[in-house]
Formats: C-alpha cells, sequence, structure tokens
C-alpha cells in the first residue's frame, strides 16, 4: 500500500498516529504517536529542533494528551530519530541498550562540526551537504534515553499495552520495534525503509531479515516505516527482498575475488534502482563483506561516504 502519501500527522487508529516525512532520502524520518486517555508515548524524535517543534506542536493540536508526552521511544541511535530529544526531556526516553551506547558517538555536536567543515572536503563535502545541508544542528543538545532495556519491555500508555522489541543489531547495533497490538500497527524505525534504499550500517544481514519476520508475527494491519509512506506486510516483503537479493549479489563477487567497492559497482539493482539512494550499495556490500570474511574491524565512515559520493556521481561533478 506504499501510495503517495501527504507529510504530516496521519491518523492509523483510534489513538495512533503516524508523522511523515515531505521526503524518504537521508534525514527526513518518520515518527509516531500512541495515546490513551491523559498518555501519550512518542516513537522517535526528528533531526533538528525545528523539525522536531513543528511535529510536536501538530501533534498537541490533534491529541490533548500530546501536551504532556510521558514517554519517548528512540527506535535506535541514528541522529534523525533521536536529535530533537532536548524538546522532551521531561519525558522518560526508552532505547535499547545498545541504542543508548551508540548514540553517543556522533551527537549533534559531532555532526554540527562535520556540517561545519564540508566546505574543506571536497566532492565528499558536497556530497554531505546534499544529503543533511537542509538541517539545523547548530544549538542542538545531546539528550540521551534516561531508561534501557535489552531484548523486551512491555509498556502500558493508558490501557493500552504496548511492547518494544530489540532486533538488532541489524541496520545499527540497537533496533527496536514498537508495537500497538490494540492498535494493529508497528513502528518499525529502520527496519524498514519504503521506496527507499535500506543501510546495512552494522548487520549481520540475518538479523536484519529476521525482523522483518518479527513484523509479519505481530500481524499488523500498518506498518509505519522509518522513512516513507506507511505500509503492510508487503512492505515488509520488499525490504527483505531487497536484503536477500543484495546479501546474494555480494556474495557471488565476494567468491570471485572483487573488491566490496567494485562489487558495489557491479551490482545491477534492476526494480531497486528507482527507489531513493541507490549509492547505499555501497555500504550494504561493505558490510555484508566484513561478514563473510569474519571481520570485526568497520571501515572509516569518511570512506564510505567517498564511495556513496562517487556512485551518486559527486566526484564526476567535482571535476567539470
Amino acid at each position: 500500500m506504499a501510495t503517495k502519501q501527504c507529510p504530516g500527522l496521519h491518523s492509523l487508529a483510534r489513538g495512533a498516529y503516524a508523522w511523515l516525512a515531505k521526503d524518504s532520502s537521508w534525514g527526513w524520518s518518520n515518527a509516531g504517536l500512541i495515546v490513551d486517555g491523559k498518555d501519550a508515548l512518542l516513537v522517535d524524535t526528528l533531526f533538528d529542533l525545528a523539525l522536531t517543534g513543528d511535529m510536536l506542536a501538530t501533534m498537541r493540536d490533534a491529541e490533548p494528551a500530546a501536551l504532556h508526552i510521558g514517554t519517548v521511544v528512540n527506535t535506535h541511535a541514528n541522529g534523525d530519530h533521536c536529535h530533537g530529544n532536548q524538546l522532551v526531556s521531561d519525558a522518560r526516553i526508552i532505547a535499547s541498550s545498545a541504542s543508548a551506547e551508540e548514540m553517543s558517538e556522533l551527537t549533534p555536536e559531532v555532526m554540527a562540526a562535520l556540517m561545519g567543515n564540508v566546505a574543506k572536503l571536497g566532492p565528499i563535502g558536497d556530497y554531505l551537504k546534499h544529503c543533511f545541508g537542509q538541517f539545523h544542528f547548530d544549538g542542538i543538545r545531546f539528550t540521551p534515553p534516561t531508561q534501557t532495556f535489552d531484548d523486551e519491555l512491555e509498556l502500558r500508555i493508558g490501557d493500552k499495552p504496548v511492547r518494544l522489541v530489540d532486533v538488532g543489531p541489524a541496520h545499527t547495533r540497537g533496533d527496536v520495534l514498537v508495537h500497538s497490538p490494540q492498535d494493529g500497527v508497528v513502528f518499525s524505525g529502520d527496519i524498514l525503509f519504503i521506496e527507499s534504499t535500506p543501510i546495512i550500517w552494522q548487520g549481520p544481514v540475518q538479523n536484519w531479515i529476521d525482523a522483518c519476520n518479527r513484523i509479519d508475527d505481530m500481524q499488523p494491519d500498518l506498518v509505519v516505516p522509518g522513512h516513507g509512506p506507511i505500509t503492510d506486510r508487503h512492505g515488509v516483503a520488499q525490504v527483505r527482498h531487497y536484503l536477500q537479493f543484495v546479501r546474494d549479489a555480494a556474495r557471488s563477487r565476494f567468491d570471485a575475488g572483487m573488491s566490496a567497492f567494485e562489487a558495489a559497482q557491479d551490482i545491477e539493482l534492476t526494480e531497486y534502482s528507482a527507489w531513493s539512494d541507490p549509492e547505499r550499495i555501497a555500504v550494504n556490500v561493505d558490510s555484508l563483506y566484513r561478514e563473510f570474511a569474519g571481520e570485526q574491524a568497520r571501515t572509516d565512515l569518511m570512506e564510505l561516504m567517498n564511495r556513496m559520493a562517487e556512485l551518486a556521481g559527486f566526484h564526476a561533478r567535482g571535476q567539470v
């Protein structure tokens, strides 16, 4: 059901909402709201304070319970799902233990410093500006979770049961699904990218495939992805198929002795080429190669950005 949907707040069920970003590309993330009576749970904040503030104002207009959000769940450590935490710092902020640890490594302050130097980075800087230049990181205060958990955590929002399931490491080290069974809704965080290319920062890929299967097992009516339009189990299947396709394509090239970047350049994305940000194949293949080789050391982040910049054509643009 991944049809064109307007950005903003969407009612999914009585007391369940999706916040959809205007785009599905880098940094433009979705969020969610679960309310019952006077209780409200927010699923994720956004990449900067202005975006998060606008979202919260809209939610408060729609639901009186959102005036006093008591619980926030960060589905993972990427800044586009947690940088706005300071605007809800009076709530308990919950994340998986692994995610909370990872959040401290690429804080808003680090992101602001990086974006302040893009002019000195050549094509990589041009690519970073293309990805993140529309967001404002200055003045954001790192606001980490106040409560962590491992495996699963059962909550109640009013009379609604809400289940948090840690399915990481997959996209990141500690990805969390938020399931509201009474509403028939799963908020998947970045376990699902719909009409947008998933990116395997962490892996192993089988954990991510298993996470898709966990969503299926929950039998939701609707799934709110981390990026892209609201979907259902057909969208879950699309992501699972992409991961299986890339895994198998990378494996054959690994066995043939290609380097990770050679393989990324060689893989024909066919039906997936229309998804936004196809250059993420460079990170995905690199993570899979690390997995195939049993290596723990991760490739330098700036090298990965360089590979994506090249696939996206930014090196060629810089030579014009």
